[in-house]
């Protein structure tokens, strides 16, 4: 049956992997490294196939579906009317991604968005800045240092485990490389002279923590929804962690050929609450405080390693998790039984009748 009244449109705003490439080969970086880096948009690859299943569902709720490449957002957004329309990111970036533009640009038109304001966009693609910020919340995020090209600019606490180093606004917890964990401070620089030579960024270098890999994922689809729409899971690979090559073999085009091979596996994943209650109920309580003291909303997702204690560290967070990634699935079904599509159309109706 389809709906009596129009709600209004929903602009799903995406920066896609090619025209990322394009940017950064035009910046001086190889064909390898621009592979890498554009991998991070995956799930703008991931998710064109499913767009007329997204623009049918919103069209049985009275939601006009449009999408939009992100070099067109600017135009799309200024020809709307402001009061009916509504603005979804799912790109984001400040340094070598941009999508943080987008809800920038939807506030200066007047626009509701779906997701956090742009401030946050901005923050947590920078680990260093966010971790501070995370810190000054109380939250149980490690404490890191930075490296820039093999010097300090901030040194690294003692850690008895060895220290974890990563790019700081490449977008992702990932090591890069299985040697990303180092065991002295001194291969920790020479892991940010890698960093700087292969993507021009600054490395962050956090404790190791011990623990299982945990993936909190979270859409109000429902505006009313407080923390306890959040699920957390268990994400085992069978490795300590996520390197850019595994990354590449499970996302967007390289995942792709990655399952046209044969070599694609996805990682198990397991309810955190079905072994660790307590546990589960502090990731709550770190989300119901990112909630209220840092601004998170409607979508959202956290990582965290968890000791078998119920001990919990706070990796990072991001406000455009990967919505056809095979984790944010199983969520929907487990939490809302709902599918990606009926997800993105119930959740812009929800607002757009607001």
């Amino acid at each position: 049956m389809k709906p009596t009244t129009s709600l209004g449109e929903l602009l799903f705003v995406y920066e896609p992997e090619e025209a990322c490439r394009v940017r950064l080969r035009a910046q001086g970086f190889s064909d390898r490294r621009a592979l890498e880096v554009s991998s991070y948009l995956a799930q703008s690859t991931d998710i064109q196939p499913e767009l007329p299943a997204f623009a049918a569902a919103c069209a049985a709720r009275g939601v006009t579906f449009t999408p939009v490449e992100l070099d067109e957002a600017a135009a799309a957004i200024s020809a709307r009317d402001p009061k009916r329309t509504l603005v979804w990111t799912i790109s984001d970036g400040i340094a070598y991604f941009r999508g943080g533009a987008a809800p920038a640009l939807a506030r200066l038109a007047g626009m509701r968005t779906i997701g956090s304001d742009d401030s946050l966009f901005a923050l947590c693609q920078d680990k260093f800045r966010s971790g501070a910020v995370l810190r000054a919340l109380g939250l149980p995020t490690p404490h890191c240092g930075l490296a820039r090209n093999g010097a300090w600019i901030v040194e690294p606490s003692p850690s008895p485990f060895g220290w974890f180093v990563k790019p700081n606004r490449l977008g992702s917890k990932i090591g890069i490389w299985a040697d990303s964990r180092a065991a002295t401070l001194d291969h920790a620089l020479d892991l940010s002279r890698r960093i700087h030579e292969a993507f021009r960024d600054d490395a962050v270098v956090q404790p190791y923590v011990p623990g299982r890999n945990v993936r909190a994922s979270y859409l109000a689809v429902d505006r009313q929804a407080g923390p306890d729409a959040l699920a957390a899971v268990f994400v085992d690979s069978g490795a300590d962690f996520q390197t850019m090559d595994d990354s590449l073999a499970l996302y967007g085009e390289t995942g792709e050929a990655a399952k046209a091979s044969g070599a694609y596996a996805e990682p198990v994943l397991e309810q955190v609450g079905a072994t660790q209650p307590k546990a589960e109920a502090r990731i709550r309580a770190v989300a119901a405080r990112l909630i209220e003291g840092l601004g998170l909303r409607d979508v959202f997702s956290m990582d965290f390693r968890v000791e078998a204690d119920d001990i919990v560290h706070l990796i990072e967070f991001e406000v455009c998790p990967g919505l056809p990634c095979f984790d944010f699935r199983d969520y929907l079904r487990r939490r809302w039984n709902l599918t990606l599509a009926e997800a993105i159309a119930a959740t812009a109706a929800d607002r757009l009748a607001g």
